[in-house]
């Protein structure tokens, strides 16, 4: 990537990008990666689910697995991202476990409002999550779907927390946000993340900036 504002290089260029991570990191067969959401004060003035979330969250509810799967049956047939992987639109329908990967990269200054802190998907039980649900999410028309919001636990502590306060450009987080085989076997299957007020940053000074994009890895 040379160019985080030019809307075509993004898709163009780091989607495959992220693809390739995406398999290295977890060893599946296929990883798909079909649209980004970018953060920034410009962005939430579009829609205010394009401003940074700042409560607890996951972005999907257990019962989730048939609408990812859904999604990527319902992609036009020359998506990009399908050709690209040797796929068709009917290829997540046969895998027999899917996960989604998200990847978070600070585009602004070093260190920004509001940036993303995530929480250890090992200490969280999934008792301590609530699904609520996300109607026409971003204004995009999409189909409704559940998400999770997690309960502070009763005495500090047993959630752990980490945060990377000075992300730079060249830098990505990667993390789980759904799993089917963890879904099957009773585990906590998502990664708690929310933004948060730096105290050591002026509010909007800088503003967050950040781009997410979703792998959806497929496994023969």
């Amino acid at each position: 990537m040379h160019d985080w504002d030019d809307d075509d290089e993004i898709p163009a260029v780091h989607h495959a990008e992220l693809e390739a991570l995406a398999r290295e990191l977890t060893g599946c067969d296929h990883a798909t990666v079909t649209s980004y959401i970018k953060r920034s004060p410009e962005q939430a003035a579009r829609h205010e689910d394009l401003a940074p979330i700042t409560f607890v969250h996951s972005d999907f509810a257990a019962g989730c697995e048939t609408l990812i799967r859904r999604s990527m049956r319902h992609l036009p047939r020359d998506t990009d991202a399908l050709t690209r992987n040797g796929l068709t639109a009917d290829s997540f329908d046969d895998a027999r476990r899917i996960m989604v990967l998200r990847f978070w990269r600070n585009l602004g200054p070093a260190r920004t409002d509001f940036p993303i802190a995530f929480c250890d998907a090992r200490t969280v039980r999934l008792q301590d999550a609530r699904a609520f649900v996300v109607r026409d999410h971003a204004g995009a028309g999409g189909p409704d779907f559940d998400a999770l919001a997690i309960v502070a636990p009763d005495e500090p502590g047993p959630h752990r927390w980490f945060s990377f306060p000075e992300l730079h450009r060249d830098e990505v987080v990667a993390f789980r946000t759904y799993d089917t085989e963890l879904v099957r076997t009773g585990a906590t299957y998502f990664t708690p993340h929310s933004a948060f007020r730096d105290p050591h940053v002026a509010v909007g000074g800088p503003a967050r900036s950040s781009i997410e994009l979703r792998a959806v890895c497929s496994f023969g």
